[in-house]
């Protein structure tokens, strides 16, 4: 799910920013920067995405208790500005979110262009999937020869939700996606797509039920946190969405933060005010309380919404982002 650059503010710092709900994939794949060649592929593994070693971090990840000092941030997952991340460095902010692959696919960024982030002073997470696979991604074929893909995601339609607890996933994506995030410096990892347990079709996994696939994404989770915390003390993992899972065992422990789309205003404009909206900040509140960094992200352009999302950013103690469905500018 790819999108462009968004600068996020704590409430009272800024009244609007644009960029990502990382929750949408392009209509087609951003284009090869040129500005790389693919790592080959590792035995096992897929092109592009580390290697059967158990990497340590190029970096110096801070350490997990501070993520909360972050009060400003910026996420860009696509149109880096020739390829590269220097503007992301120039910019403003606490922490950035950025993709593993500058071209969302095999041309990765290295640990050079994540040190130059990081000696602006910023933070940087890894974003990638782990409930779902576009079709440009280049796990996306082992994962179909695996016979890992279910249903498509009828809002997405480049994209598929997995069966994410299979181990064969872990080994095709989610471990060579986190171990190139060690690889690169990265100082933790974005995890999109935790919902996917709730929107897969469950006429496709007879014996499984939401509650038993909420387990397993939990589990996931928990397993991302110490596999990279074990290499990497302080690394961060954040994922995007689905507060409630908090409820799974050890999901709270294992996590530094989340990320958190619509909790004031959908795209765009529109008050949140379904039931869904009003669970959401519960479940969100807890984690807060629970001494966990919230990135909040809402989509509205008209002044008085702007300054109400920021209010309330300010009143909740999360780090906001108040911007537009286009994700397209600064």
């Amino acid at each position: 799910m790819l999108a462009s650059l968004w600068v996020c503010l704590l409430a009272a710092a800024v009244p609007a920013c644009s960029g990502s709900d990382g929750a949408e994939p392009p209509a087609t794949p951003p284009p090869t920067s040129g500005a790389g060649p693919a790592s080959p592929t590792p035995a096992g593994g897929v092109a592009g995405l580390g290697s059967q070693s158990s990497p340590r971090s190029s970096g110096s990840p801070r350490r997990a208790a501070d993520w909360t000092s972050v009060k400003t941030w910026l996420y860009q997952l696509q149109g880096y500005d020739g390829g590269r991340l220097d503007a992301i460095a120039r910019a403003p902010g606490d922490l950035a979110v950025v993709d593993l692959a500058r071209d969302a696919k095999s041309d990765l960024f290295r640990a050079d262009e994540v040190k130059t982030v990081r000696n602006s002073g910023k933070r940087v997470l890894a974003y990638f999937e782990i409930g779902s696979i576009e079709d440009f991604r280049p796990e996306h074929r082992p994962t179909v020869d695996a016979g890992l893909v279910l249903n498509r995601w009828d809002d997405w339609p480049e994209e598929h939700f997995v069966r994410f607890w299979e181990e064969r996933w872990w080994e095709i994506a989610v471990r060579p996606r986190v171990d190139q995030a060690l690889r690169a410096g990265f100082d933790g990892v974005y995890l999109d797509t935790p919902l996917a347990y709730e929107e897969i079709d469950l006429k496709l996994v007879p014996g499984e039920t939401r509650e038993s696939l909420a387990r397993r994404m939990s589990d996931l989770i928990v397993r991302i946190s110490g596999y990279a915390k074990e290499r990497a003390p302080g690394f961060g993992v954040f994922p995007q969405n689905s507060p409630e899972l908090r409820k799974q065992p050890g999901y709270t422990a294992a996590v530094d933060g989340i990320g958190m789309e619509e909790l004031f205003f959908l795209a765009t404009d529109e008050p949140c005010t379904q039931s869904w909206c009003t669970e959401n900040l519960a479940e969100t509140r807890a984690l807060r309380a629970a001494g966990k960094l919230v990135l909040a992200v809402d989509y509205a352009v008209d002044r008085d919404n702007v300054r109400t999302a920021r209010d309330r950013y300010a009143a909740e103690g999360f780090a906001g982002c108040v911007t537009v469905r286009e994700l397209d500018r600064i």
